[in-house]
Parts: structure tokens; sequence; C-alpha cells
């Protein structure tokens, strides 16, 4: 497919322009050939008003503010890399979430005890926290969690061992149509780009004669090193 795309570019007379992608970083011509190609031959038409309400209406409350999550954890810190270190976590924390189990009230009391963060001084609470506050693991544990629950099995993290309560969940708002018909419409042009860059590649397949691909335990055209893509007609 990269052979197809750059032949089609040098056809086209395409020059590289690479562009910057990262502080001192750029493109190689390559890239920027497919990237250029793609932009030129790739159209897509902004979808109507009213095909931006529709998928609204197919469903309103899939657009909503994020959660607010009031959390309390106790840590058992480690350096997860350190396989000493995070098992001694790993036993303390089991332990303490067995304690936990068998004593949910005590949460903020074996907090104070044990916990390795600074949070232990309010019983282990972390208050509210929404979606990016803290660590991805973290995060995905708390978006598994219903309220009052407390996690069977410690959570690891790179602060090592968590054992969480959730104390309360805000759901997120519904959010109007006006809020969020910029993100709606963003999404149905890049899915729509998407569709489209498909067909186009699809397109330059149809239209190429490949040679020396292994199709299963045999190869076309020889004893080729790799393919041999030949475009035979310009569509």
């Amino acid at each position: 497919m990269r052979t197809l795309l750059l032949q089609e570019a040098k056809q086209r007379g395409i020059r590289p322009e690479p562009a910057e992608v990262g502080p001192g970083r750029f493109e190689t011509e390559e890239e920027a050939l497919i990237r250029s190609l793609l932009e030129v031959a790739v159209e897509v038409s902004p979808p109507t008003e009213d095909e931006i309400r529709a998928e609204w209406a197919r469903g309103p409350e899939r657009f909503r503010a994020p959660p607010l999550w009031e959390v309390s954890h106790i840590l058992c810190a480690c350096d997860p890399r350190n396989d000493d270190e995070r098992n001694a976590a790993f036993t303390r924390a089991t332990s303490l979430a067995a304690r936990v189990e068998g004593d949910p009230q005590g949460f903020a009391r074996l907090a104070s005890a044990h916990s390795d963060c600074g949070s232990k001084t309010s019983g282990g609470a972390l208050g509210q926290l929404g979606p990016g506050d803290t660590v991805p693991e973290f995060e995905a544990a708390l978006r598994e969690m219903r309220e009052g629950e407390i996690t069977s099995e410690p959570v690891l993290t790179r602060h090592g061992w968590h054992v969480i309560r959730m104390d309360a969940i805000a759901e997120g708002a519904a959010l109007p149509y006006e809020t969020v018909r910029s993100k709606i419409a963003d999404a149905m042009e890049k899915a729509a780009w998407a569709r489209n860059a498909r067909e186009f590649a699809d397109r330059l397949v149809a239209s190429a004669r490949i040679s020396g691909a292994e199709i299963g335990n045999r190869t076309q055209g020889g004893d080729h090193e790799g393919p041999i893509v030949q475009r035979t007609t310009r569509r």
C-alpha cells in the first residue's frame, strides 16, 4: 500500500514538503508525499445541520459532562519496576484489603495508620476527582466501580498498590445540542475522511498489478525478496 501511494503521488507530480511533527522533528519525504497525496485525493464535505442533529438525536445521553468521583484510598508505596518492592507492597496491600473487607467502617482508621499517601491525615480521602486528575490505572479502576464499593484486589500504579473506596459518584449531566454540536461535526467529518481514504486506497489496489508477493506457501513472479507493484491504470 505504501508503494502504491508513493507511486500515485509521483505520477501526480506532488513534491514532498516535510511538515514539523514535533519540536525539531520532521516528516520523512515519503511521509510528506503520502500526506500531501491524501490531502489532494481525499475530499470530504462537512456534514449538514440535519445530519449533525440526527447523529445527536440517536442518543443524546452519549454526550455528557465528565463525571466526578469522591474517592478514598490506602497506598502501599513501591517502585513497580523493583520485583522485591512490588511483591512486598502487594502482600501488605492484600492484607489491608482483607481487613477492610471484614471491617468496611474501619477504612479511615486503617488509612490513617498504614497509608503511604499524604491523604492518610484525612483518613485516605482524596476528595473529588475527574477524568485526567489521576494516573490512568487508577482512573480505569474508578470507571469500573459502584458507589460505596471497595476494590477487592489492590490496584497497581506507578506509585504502588492502592486499596480504593468509591465514596460517591456524580454522573455528568447530559449536554445540550448547542454545546456538543461542533464536536459531533468534527467526529463525523473525521469518520467520513477515513471512509473516503479507505475507498481511495481500494481503488489504487484494484488498478494495480502486484507480483512477487507471498500467498500462503507460494510466491508469484519468481524469487523476489519483496513484492513488485505496478500501476496498470490511473483512476
